[in-house]
């Protein structure tokens, strides 16, 4: 089992905020830091210090770690051009060194779209189609030749399908709860495919969906990473789990049901239903940015009992 912490800038953090963590990531041994890709706080509280961009966050954090894995859980559609996103996600990846990870998704909060004028088609499926093949046909696309595309909502024309991203090819995450196209998108283009905060007991169908939409497709279905993302409030007693529940506006109760909440040894035990379920890879959503110790208490306490 691999472990990825995933934050959600949106709710109040800055950069700083942000490095903070991705560095305590690093040290403390976890595989990954992702962050959502959103422009607006969803709910009550204060907005400040105002939203930061995914891909300019990343591109700060390629420079200042070293080891971990970045990347978006995920990045919208809405908010760029593909060959844009195909340059953004390819220089990050060359300025970290080959570590980045894209996971690109329909977008859906459309207050914030609203708030910073972006725009929100109201179906949107297939543009993250033809997004997913423009993004990943620009980085194949063999060095001295050109790539074109015609689709219903993008047309690229002779294209030198350039800069290459130093991975070759970058992962690619595809996400969600659909049971037909999702498989089928995830079988297409994706190395992994995520579950994000699953109904409990789904976490099978949603898996064996995209394993038989790999052999739909002729693919190995086992080259595919399976993976969830699920809150976490863990702490050594059940005073520490409440206070981080309260810290995020939770009950343990409900974060027990639909999380990762608890303390050490109910959190491996859930991680092993996890594991039987099919789960490969956690995304452990960590929403108090300033609770380092949160971390610290996961990598010693958690990740050791059964991490790979």
């Amino acid at each position: 089992m691999e472990f990825r912490i995933f934050t959600e800038p949106q709710q109040g953090a800055s950069y700083d905020d942000l490095l903070a963590v991705a560095q305590a990531t690093e040290k403390l041994g976890f595989d990954a830091f992702f962050r959502s890709d959103h422009y607006l706080r969803m709910g009550p509280g204060d907005p400040n210090p105002g939203p930061t961009d995914a891909w300019t966050t990343l591109a700060g954090l390629a420079r200042e770690t070293s080891r971990i894995r970045l990347g978006t859980l995920v990045s919208s559609v809405t908010y760029r051009y593909p060959g844009v996103l195909a340059i953004q996600v390819a220089q990050v990846d060359q300025m970290s060194g080959g570590r980045v990870e894209l996971g690109l998704g329909t977008g859906w909060f459309e207050e914030e779209h609203r708030a910073y004028g972006i725009p929100f088609p109201p179906k949107r499926f297939s543009i993250l189609e033809e997004q997913l093949e423009i993004v990943t046909s620009l980085w194949a696309t063999e060095p001295g030749n050109t790539y074109s595309f015609k689709g219903q909502y993008y047309e690229l024309v002779d294209s030198p399908a350039l800069p290459k991203p130093t991975q070759s090819p970058l992962p690619v995450i595809v996400g969600g709860k659909g049971t037909k196209r999702t498989p089928l998108l995830a079988a297409r283009y994706a190395s992994e495919f995520n579950v994000p905060f699953p109904d409990p007991g789904t976490l099978p169908g949603l898996y064996r969906n995209v394993r038989e939409a790999c052999v739909e497709l002729g693919r190995d279905p086992d080259d595919m990473v399976y993976s969830t993302a699920l809150v976490v409030a863990a702490g050594s007693d059940e005073a520490t789990v409440a206070r981080r529940a309260a810290a995020i506006g939770r009950e343990p109760a409900e974060l027990r049901e639909n999380g990762l909440a608890g303390t050490a040894s109910e959190i491996v035990d859930r991680i092993g239903e996890l594991r039987e379920q099919g789960v490969e890879r956690v995304y452990l959503q960590v929403l108090d940015l300033h609770d380092l110790d949160h971390l610290d208490f996961i990598a010693r306490e958690i990740v050791p009992q059964v991490g790979d």
